[in-house]
């Protein structure tokens, strides 16, 4: 029986011993797994602040990247425009280019416009000068003409009537007067071949009624000046002659070409040249006919 006792004390005992180390054990892991907790809750609490936080910092990125989407749309759409403008600019760029290239054009034809205007002028100056030269050429030309033909007058006035001289004779510049007796000799050659003339046409026409038998008015050129284009020739109002009569002119006896009086004086007359041959073949002496209608 007592042995008994002392096994079931000794029972209680180990008992008692392993009840007190469980329960110092699950003390022990009680404190420990609080501890853990507490540090699990200041981590949590740690987390939860850190989160808000992240989640502050993350409204204010969102916040931010709103803000930088508007400032890169507003970005875009700055850049958009600059585009356009630059578009712009290129083709007014463009634009001007070509209205320089048109101007540069337009200048240097102005420029060679204005060349040629210059050479022409210079050109109508000098042809201006040597007309002025010649213009006072043909003045000095028509003044010593003009004193001629007063000297010619004179000195038809002072031969006789009754000589029969006629200012055909007088030969301008250093020649004499021929005497009377050549025109008289010159008007009786020519009064026969006028009448051997006639005297022809009337044989060739026997049944044709005879007409007034007309004498030709002869003469010779006193004076050419083909630089006015007029001669001047020893007939004129005394003789009958009258302005806008037609004289012919033959060289050599070979004809070369018509005059038309154009101004009358009582012993010569200034006529002018009918055809453009005449100028280039007449000369002083050559012998004039008047024509008859």
């Amino acid at each position: 029986m007592l042995s008994k006792s002392r096994i079931f004390i000794l029972v209680l005992i180990i008992l008692l011993i392993a009840s007190l180390s469980i329960a110092v054990g699950v003390s022990y892991m009680l404190k420990k797994e609080r501890t853990i907790n507490l540090a699990l809750q200041n981590d949590l609490e740690e987390i939860k602040t850190r989160q808000r936080i992240t989640e502050a910092k993350l409204d204010e990125s969102k916040k931010l990247i709103s803000k930088l989407e508007i400032n890169l749309d507003e970005a875009r759409m700055q850049i958009s425009q600059l585009n356009t403008d630059l578009e712009d600019e290129k083709v007014s760029k463009q634009v001007l280019l070509v209205q320089v290239d048109q101007l540069r054009t337009d200048l240097n034809q102005q420029q060679a416009l204005r060349a040629d205007l210059e050479k022409k002028l210079n050109q109508a100056q000098e042809d201006s000068k040597k007309m002025d030269a010649r213009l006072w050429q043909l003045q000095a030309q028509r003044t010593d003409l003009e004193v001629k033909i007063k000297n010619l007058e004179a000195k038809s006035q002072l031969v006789p009537q009754t000589q029969g001289v006629e200012l055909g004779k007088i030969i301008v510049g250093s020649e004499a007067a021929t005497g009377a007796a050549a025109k008289k000799a010159e008007k009786k050659e020519a009064k026969k071949r006028a009448k051997k003339e006639r005297a022809e046409k009337k044989k060739a026409e026997p049944k044709k009624q005879a007409k007034p038998v007309i004498d030709e008015l002869t003469g010779k050129v006193l004076v050419v000046n083909k630089d006015y284009d007029f001669l001047v020739i020893n007939l004129g109002s005394k003789e009958g002659i009258a302005v806008g009569d037609i004289f012919s002119v033959s060289h050599n006896n070979k004809y070369i070409g018509d005059v038309k009086i154009e101004k009358l004086h009582e012993s010569m007359a200034a006529a002018g040249f009918v055809s453009p041959e005449i100028k280039a073949n007449v000369s002083e002496g050559d012998k004039v006919i008047k024509k008859t209608e």
